[in-house]
């Protein structure tokens, strides 16, 4: 399924928000940093649709009359994607985007999405990778047009199995590929932590929301040139640099 996919240069998509909402809370409030993360991702709000409810719906995550006001919603504002504030289940996606003809993408595939933009480390790209795996193996069903089975058992676990069988085998040795690659990574970060210890180099750790200037008070301190655009989650991967303060090294 394809993800929101900004490019420099490309008109940003068109995206239709919709989320269900108690009914003391404020929608502008609630919505505004999901429509920037969705800017962020390349995706315009053009428009969106509340529904005010104890719960979303189990089956369709919002109720049978909003299901037909966001089906003419979405045609008439000639959206390119339905953004979901929340995290839906497989089958509520599925049902969504068979009854819109839409992509559909929930809250945790759009940050998905942007981390998977500003991952630059080796590590950061593999656990990005990761999560996105895991996240879609129980959503490779909807993933697939032709989902013609040859019947289980004996027989139907070499090349003859459906290609859905051959994907989910696929993701889950990546999967187990990733894990081990990270491992390897959270070993080898380890060893310089202990170095670090060792030569009792004090280390100093900025922690903060997204977008609040981490980066830009790092970069005042270190001399680094680490990005300080003002987008959500543009610096992703920790990011280590020295500095001298009275003759004293961090």
């Amino acid at each position: 399924m394809r993800q929101p996919d900004p490019t420099p240069g490309l008109e940003p998509e068109r995206g239709l928000v919709v989320a269900v909402l108690d009914q003391a809370v404020d929608a502008d409030d609630e919505l505004a940093e999901f429509e920037e993360l969705a800017r962020t991702a390349g995706v315009e709000p053009v428009a969106r649709v509340v529904q005010h409810r104890p719960d979303p719906d189990p089956r369709s995550y919002v109720g049978k009359g909003k299901l037909e006001e966001l089906k003419h919603e979405y045609g008439g504002t000639k959206a390119e994607v339905l953004l979901v504030d929340d995290e839906l289940s497989p089958s509520q996606q599925r049902l969504l985007e068979n009854t819109l003809q839409a992509r559909v993408v929930d809250r945790t595939q759009l940050i998905l999405d942007i981390f998977a933009q500003h991952a630059v480390s080796a590590e950061g790209k593999l656990q990005v990778e990761l999560a996105q795996l895991e996240y879609n193996l129980p959503r490779m069903r909807g993933m697939w047009k032709h989902l013609e089975r040859l019947g289980g058992g004996v027989g139907t676990r070499g090349p003859g199995e459906s290609q859905l069988e051959s994907d989910r085998r696929q993701a889950r040795r990546r999967v187990t590929l990733l894990k081990e690659r990270l491992e390897e990574l959270s070993k080898q970060r380890d060893v310089r932590r202990k170095e670090r210890r060792r030569t009792q180099t004090p280390t100093v750790a900025l922690a903060g929301y997204t977008n609040v200037g981490k980066s830009t008070l790092l970069n005042a301190l270190t001399n680094a040139d680490v990005s300080v655009r003002n987008r959500l989650f543009e610096t992703l991967d920790p990011t280590t640099r020295g500095f001298e303060h009275e003759g004293r090294k961090y």
